[in-house]
């Protein structure tokens, strides 16, 4: 007997209609207020989507926690150009985990997405996730979790938000929500700064 059928909280074609792209000026702006403001946002890609609801900010070379902390790479180099791209990095040899490029060029600010609330095909993240997400709560609450989810992957890296397939979307009547802040999950050095930042009382955000 097949599985029954997941009913999607809010179906792709309603959530499109109900909202807008963002711009490159949402993006262009410091870290810690683009990561604040990203709470309550909805990520689409493809057929699937969900309102982000936990993001941790990194504030570049001055961050020692901050990939850009050593500076220019090949890896980080898409920290360094616009803001509002996507970078993708690939962690402990199993995770890929989903950034948005913050603040103007040269100025490498970032933020990680670390956790998603899952609004529409929910039958396709499920599979996509395979037994680890046996509960709507499971599916996307983890950075590595909604990659995965999502089918966002390496090939990601530096997309432009503002014009390629990932879409980061403003509801047009976006519910009102509480922000909690946290320090960092998962990190040795500036651990102590309160740069996590979840929609206070979601049951979706990761387990930190």
């Amino acid at each position: 007997m097949s599985a029954p059928p997941v009913k999607d909280p809010f179906p792709l074609t309603k959530l499109l209609a109900g909202s807008e792209r963002l711009d490159r000026p949402f993006f262009a702006r410091p870290a810690i207020e683009v990561a604040r403001d990203c709470l309550g946002k909805i990520l689409v890609h493809g057929n699937a989507a969900g309102r982000i609801v936990e993001v941790e900010a990194y504030l570049g070379e001055q961050d020692a926690a901050a990939h850009a902390s050593h500076g220019r790479t090949e890896r980080t180099k898409v920290l360094y150009g616009a803001p509002g791209h996507a970078y993708v990095y690939f962690i402990y040899g199993m995770h890929e985990c989903l950034n948005f490029t913050a603040e103007k060029e040269d100025s490498p600010g970032t933020l990680l997405v670390r956790a998603l609330e899952p609004l529409s095909g929910l039958r396709l993240m499920m599979t996509r996730r395979g037994p680890a997400a046996r509960r709507v709560e499971d599916i996307a609450s983890g950075p590595g979790k909604l990659t995965v989810a999502m089918g966002i992957t390496r090939k990601h890296n530096a997309s432009d938000l503002i014009t390629g397939p990932l879409q980061v979307r403003r509801l047009f009547e976006e519910p009102e929500f509480e922000i909690a802040a946290t320090p960092r999950v998962g990190i040795r050095r500036c651990a102590d700064w309160p740069l996590r930042f979840l929609i206070a009382g979601s049951r979706f955000v990761s387990k930190g």
